[in-house]
C-alpha cells in the first residue's frame, strides 16, 4: 500500500484525483493539500510514499517545492503545462500526466509508481536483514544482543540502555550511542533524537514530536524529523 498526498490549487482537479485514488487498491490517500506549504507540513507529520503534484501554483510552484526537498518521495506531476516535462524528468519524477486526463492514463502512471515503490521496498528489506547480532559488556560479562529483539536504544552520556522486546529490563552497557548506531545501519534503525535510536519495523505511530513503539513514546527532535521521514519512506507496516 502506497500512502499518497495530492498537492493542487484547483478544487475540481483535487476532487478528480481523490476519486481516482479511491478506485486504486494499492493507494491510500493521506491528505489533500491546496498548496506546497500544506504539503511540507504533511511530509513532516506523515509517512508519504507518493505525491501527485501540480506545477503552476501561487507563491511556490510544484517544481520549486520539489527542488526544496532533500530526498522526496515518489512524484507524479499532474499539470496542464507540457513545457515543463523535461525539467520534471530531470528531477526524477515517476511520470508526467497532462490535464485533462482519463482514468486509464492516471492508472498507468500509478502502476509505474507502484512498480518502482516495490523495487525500493525490496532494496530496503535487503538492507534491514544486514545487521548482525553483537555482544556487549555487562558487569564484566559478555551478553549477546539479538538485533531483531531491540525495540529502541537510549543514550546516557557514556552508557546506553538497550530496550528489548524479550526482556522487561533494559541492558545497560558502557558504549556511546554513536558507537552502537554504527553497528545498526539504517533503515533498520532510525536516529530520532541525539539520545535515541528506534527500530524502524517496531514503530507503530509517528507524531510530530515522538514516535511510539507499543505504549512507549520515543522523543523526536527537530533536527531528526527529516531523517525519520526519509528512512520511513518507507518500510511497510
Amino acid at each position: 500500500m502506497m500512502r499518497c498526498i495530492i498537492v493542487d490549487d484547483e478544487p475540481l482537479v483535487r476532487e478528480l484525483l481523490e476519486d481516482n485514488i479511491r478506485q486504486i487498491p494499492f493507494l491510500q490517500l493521506v491528505k489533500t493539500c491546496k498548496n506546497p506549504l500544506e504539503a511540507i507540513e504533511a511530509l513532516q507529520t506523515e509517512l508519504i510514499d507518493l505525491i501527485f503534484l501540480d506545477i503552476q501554483m501561487p507563491r511556490l510552484s510544484g517544481l520549486q517545492f520539489l527542488q526544496s526537498l532533500n530526498k522526496p518521495p515518489l512524484v507524479i506531476l499532474v499539470t496542464a503545462y507540457e513545457q515543463y516535462a523535461l525539467e520534471g524528468f530531470n528531477l526524477n519524477v515517476v511520470d508526467y500526466v497532462l490535464k485533462p486526463f482519463g482514468f486509464d492514463r492516471f492508472l498507468k502512471a500509478c502502476n509505474r509508481a507502484n512498480d518502482l515503490f516495490r523495487l525500493q521496498q525490496n532494496d530496503k528489506i535487503a538492507v534491514v536483514e544486514g545487521p548482525e547480532d553483537f555482544f556487549v559488556n555487562v558487569e564484566y560479562t559478555l551478553v549477546k544482543i539479538v538485533v531483531a529483539d531491540i525495540d529502541y536504544i537510549e543514550g546516557l552520556k557514556d552508557y546506553i540502555k538497550i530496550h528489548l522486546s524479550t526482556s522487561p529490563k533494559p541492558i545497560l552497557t558502557r558504549m556511546t550511542i554513536k558507537a552502537v548506531e554504527e553497528k545498526l545501519p539504517p533503515p533498520a534503525f532510525i536516529r530520532t533524537h541525539k539520545s535515541f535510536l528506534a527500530a524502524a519495523n517496531k514503530i507503530t505511530t509517528v507524531k510530530r514530536d515522538f514516535v511510539c513503539i507499543g505504549q512507549k513514546e520515543i522523543p523526536v527532535s527537530e533536527s531528526y524529523k527529516d531523517n525519520i521521514t526519509r528512512i520511513l519512506n518507507r518500510l511497510e507496516h
